[in-house]
């Protein structure tokens, strides 16, 4: 089962998006110089469908979208959630992923992000990043990780 740590809106994660950002624990990346170590760990709460429906509940409102951040420990459980949210409300769906290839079940995304960080290349906001942002729509994929390159 996935865990979660917290919770929080947010409006950076995804372009034109007002999005719940759910941190998900025991990520298998381990990636170098990571700003959410403590992610790796085994901590949190048990993230069901139906926590992850009050948690919904409380912002939809406010929200135009749902981010898993993290839960490539269990792909099945990331798809399982999305589906959820995607079948529930009306919401739009992403998933930051230190994965390296899209998630089969494509249609349950609007937007996923794909790469392990690698600290000399930085995030998505640096011009040398290896993570790439696609906006998801009728399986077709757009790369729209140039909407977060930092303005010189």
């Amino acid at each position: 089962m996935l865990k979660y740590v917290d919770y929080d809106i947010v409006f950076q994660e995804i372009p034109d998006e007002v999005s719940l950002a759910i941190n998900i624990s025991q990520c298998p990346n381990r990636c170098s110089g990571c700003h959410s170590m403590h992610l790796m760990e085994n901590i949190g709460e048990d993230l069901s469908t139906d926590i992850l429906y009050r948690i919904i509940d409380k912002y939809k409102d406010s929200i135009t979208c749902v981010c898993f951040m993290g839960g490539d420990k269990s792909q099945p459980e990331i798809e399982k959630l999305a589906n959820a949210v995607k079948t529930n409300y009306n919401l739009k769906v992403g998933w930051y992923s230190g994965k390296e290839v899209l998630p089969k079940q494509l249609y349950l995304f609007d937007y996923v992000k794909l790469g392990r960080y690698i600290e000399a290349l930085g995030g998505l906001d640096s011009l040398n990043t290896n993570q790439r942002m696609y906006k998801i729509s009728a399986n077709e994929t757009d790369d729209i990780t140039y909407r977060f390159k930092k303005q010189l």
